[in-house]
């Protein structure tokens, strides 16, 4: 039988901390809340995800905004761990938007740090390329056609193509660093 380990959080250094975080963060669309979160719990309880890791905790990432760990937050490859489902944010009795949250560091992560995991940015790669997030084999278009599905619909690659450029998100992938595999520790 073997032993699991709970995760156990390093030390906090005192240059760690950023104060003016917190207020830079209630500013962000989907952060604002940030700071009436009072650490009860129910969105770590509530997720999906937290059920299956000891690594990934919603009120942790809650709690390191308030306490102005940036760093630590955007070098985290936890935050990737999240899957946008909302049910922090329905069960919060405080109206906290934590996937709202989520979503704010992980823009940081790439703007400030310029750090995004290999498979986000391969489905965009796949995205710029073919109008889909997942490059479909000519093989697999072929057995759609031999069992006498419809073909996939056409993407306009053009209007596609045009997003990436006006978000800057084409700049932005051609200078992110990969972080690799997002996995519990």
């Amino acid at each position: 039988m073997t032993e699991t380990k709970e995760y156990v959080p390093p030390v906090i250094r005192a240059e760690e901390l950023d104060s003016k975080f917190k207020y830079k963060m209630s500013k962000k669309h989907g952060a604002e809340k940030v700071m009436v979160c009072f650490q009860c719990g129910t969105c770590t309880a509530d997720c999906p995800i937290a059920r299956f890791s000891e690594f990934y905790r919603p009120r942790r990432i809650a709690r390191m905004v308030q306490l102005g760990l940036k760093d630590r937050l955007l070098l985290d490859k936890a935050l990737w761990l999240c899957s946008s489902c909302f049910t922090c944010v329905d069960h919060c009795p405080q109206g906290v938007e934590i996937a709202g949250i989520v979503r704010v560091l992980r823009n940081m992560a790439v703007e400030d740090k310029n750090l995004l995991p290999l498979v986000y940015k391969e489905l965009a790669a796949n995205l710029m390329k073919t109008g889909f997030v997942y490059e479909i084999p000519e093989s697999r278009l072929q057995k759609r056609m031999e069992q006498g599905l419809p073909p996939l619909p056409k993407t306009n690659l053009k209007d596609v193509l045009k997003i990436f450029e006006v978000t800057g998100s084409a700049g932005l992938l051609e200078k992110v660093q990969t972080i690799g595999k997002v996995e519990s520790k």
